[in-house]
């Protein structure tokens, strides 16, 4: 419902502060005071030091970073190529197997991370098929619960695409592989890099199937930091927090500028 009164204005942008604020703003600030805390024991802390993000990096913070970084993009990867080619087989469908066969997609996504951990586990801790302590569960476990946030992106990338450009192109004479390469996919680039995006947030910060299936020497950030506030250091826990957060930032932050340039705006 459209407001055109400024009184009514201020008042949605006073409501939409608070709701930002209170839910997004609020605990992101908590997280970062606990980091830089020297002690806390009243509404505020009573001192501010850097010592928990020296302690971190000291530790195993940086390989937590690798592994994390690593995970996201490969995984990432596999899910934008899977999803893409998914996404562009199922166009050629007809509409009730394209549904169905794109319903099949959202499936892992519908069930808790814990129990595609747990299937993972089952599945694969028996010939012939034995990953169980090995890094390629965590990748398997990463790329299940990612790929449909990718094929959905792709697929709705193709809906708002117009057919017209690659009828074009095959009237001039152009084969199916060169208007994929071409035509279709650089038209597509905008929503293929947001699929990576989304799918390497989203894998950055996943916990409950990578907490059953990650093997010693591969723990990755949400690990490390689920580790740390087990064990009951919460300030350690909150300075790996803000650098996971600052790593995710980062490398969406350069997504976005390369799809600004690919879109030209």
């Amino acid at each position: 419902m459209l407001v055109w009164s400024r009184p009514g204005r201020i008042v949605l942008w006073m409501l939409f502060a608070l709701i930002f604020g209170v839910l997004f703003l609020a605990p992101l600030a908590v997280i970062l005071l606990s980091s830089l805390a020297d002690q806390w024991n009243g509404v505020l802390p009573n001192g501010l030091t850097t010592e928990h993000y020296t302690d971190v990096v000291r530790g195993s913070a940086w390989n937590a970073v690798k592994a994390s970084l690593i995970t996201g993009f490969l995984a990432s990867a596999l899910a934008l190529v899977s999803g893409t080619w998914a996404a562009l087989s199922l166009r050629l469908q007809g509409h009730a197997l394209k549904r169905l066969l794109g319903l099949l997609f959202f499936i892992p996504s519908a069930v808790p991370s814990v129990s595609v951990g747990l299937g993972l586990l089952v599945a694969f801790s028996h010939p012939p098929l034995l990953l169980n302590g090995t890094i390629a569960m965590v990748m398997i476990a990463h790329f299940v619960l990612i790929s449909a946030f990718t094929f959905g992106n792709v697929s709705a990338g193709l809906a708002r695409l117009s057919p017209d450009f690659e009828q074009v192109a095959s009237s001039l004479g152009a084969r199916p592989a060169y208007r994929l390469w071409h035509v279709t996919l650089p038209l597509l680039a905008p929503y293929l890099v947001a699929a990576f995006g989304l799918s390497f947030a989203l894998s950055m910060g996943e916990l409950g199937a990578t907490v059953m299936v990650y093997p010693p020497g591969w723990v990755t950030l949400p690990v490390s930091i689920f580790s740390l506030t087990d064990r009951g250091d919460i300030f350690a826990g909150a300075a790996l927090t803000m650098i996971l957060v600052a790593a995710t930032l980062v490398l969406l932050l350069g997504l976005e500028r390369i799809t600004a340039r690919a879109t030209g705006s």
